[in-house]
């Protein structure tokens, strides 16, 4: 991934091809391929397929748990962050007067459950300031009535990474809430240290290389009776209400990460997720920020110099893998880049470009000579 001969071995579609949109989709390494042609190959087996499907599980399981810093049975695997999001709505059990605080640089899994008319909280909105959420703007909103602060650590819009331990401070210090992070944009991209968070979730088709269709779930041990999922299924209940005498009368959710599985786990995003981990393991988080840093710093360095708004923060300590910027023309300049093989995200009024450690130097110089070629024929008319 870190050098040409890797990156080409593991990564062949991206041979001739500038991409910088693993915000919205990551390239999956050829391994992923490999894991759900495996399942394939064990789902012909019937029934006798399963004992594979659960030990794929089981490893999977470890995979994200060491990643997010927790033990195999603090972690689950549902289907998408969105789903996640939902029955951690169920799990709140929310009343008339409760208050959860979301912000505006978040994507909308983490904010529209809160949004509905069912929702009888009252939902306060942390705003940013100069792409960026201030914890001085946080502590004001927070109280005895706060029962969740939900987040994202890098911001889908613009890139910003938030300042995880003084904000964990800060609503420790002001109120009883729980912290809800999700980790999608930063997971497989920068190292994370995760201590004080009490929901932990991610998508998994973008930074972490692997397939649509996961939803990893963390929630530590001292805060699984906060998050129990009231909601029906089977494989999310207590093992005697699932086949016992009682399986007509009642219904118990096992507690924590998981009762965010309720049915049948999707095995092949659970093939591509263990898959994909072991891929990222092999090569470490830390050593493809170090790569990937630099790059981020150019393209930054580069469209400062262009007539483009900025979107995102410029100070290192803001920002992860993604850079937004704006501009009037900005379809007309997402054709000019993809005439030229180039990817970026045109969407929700900003081109977005990300950088993962499968980039180069070349893919960012390219990128801003032809943003700069763009530029200059949108300019003329």
């Amino acid at each position: 991934m870190l050098d040409d001969a890797s990156r080409t071995r593991s990564f062949p579609a991206l041979v001739g091809m500038t991409y910088l949109n693993t915000a919205a989709e990551g390239i999956p390494p050829t391994a992923v391929a490999e894991a759900l042609a495996q399942y394939a190959r064990d789902r012909q087996l019937g029934m006798d397929g399963r004992e594979r499907h659960y030990a794929q599980w089981d490893a999977a399981r470890e995979l994200v748990a060491r990643f997010y810093g927790l033990t195999a049975d603090e972690v689950s695997i549902c289907s998408c962050s969105s789903e996640a999001y939902n029955l951690a709505a169920l799990a709140l059990r929310l009343r008339p007067g409760d208050e959860v605080i979301i912000n505006d640089l978040d994507f909308p899994a983490g904010t529209t459950p809160w949004l509905q008319d069912v929702c009888p909280a009252t939902v306060k909105l942390w705003r940013s300031r100069s792409g960026a959420l201030r914890v001085e703007d946080l502590a004001p909103m927070l109280g005895p009535r706060t029962r969740l602060v939900t987040a994202s650590l890098v911001s889908y819009y613009n890139g910003f990474l938030l300042p995880l331990p003084q904000v964990v401070e800060t609503l420790r210090r002001h109120s009883p809430a729980l912290l809800a992070l999700d980790v999608t944009q930063a997971l497989g991209r920068v190292p994370l240290d995760l201590d004080g968070v009490d929901l932990i979730v991610s998508s998994t088709h973008k930074w972490i290389l692997a397939s649509h269709g996961g939803g990893l779930v963390g929630v530590p041990r001292a805060r699984e009776r906060e998050w129990t999922v009231p909601a029906g299924g089977w494989f999310n209940l207590q093992d005697s209400l699932i086949v016992g005498p009682e399986r007509f009368e009642r219904a118990v959710s096992r507690p924590g990460a998981a009762g965010f599985t309720v049915g049948m786990p999707n095995f092949p995003a659970v093939y591509a997720i263990r898959a994909a981990l072991e891929y990222l393991s092999g090569i470490g988080v830390a050593a493809i920020d170090a790569a990937a840093r630099p790059l981020v710093v150019a393209c930054l360095e580069g469209l400062a110099r262009l007539p483009v708004e900025l979107l995102t923060p410029r100070e290192e300590r803001s920002f992860a893998g993604i850079i937004a910027f704006r501009h009037p023309r900005m379809d007309a300049i997402q054709r000019h880049l993809r005439a030229a093989n180039i990817h970026v995200m045109a969407h929700a009024g900003r081109l977005r470009v990300s950088i993962h450690g499968y980039n180069t130097t070349n893919d960012v110089a390219l990128f801003l000579q032809k943003l700069e070629e763009a530029l200059r024929l949108v300019g003329s008319g």
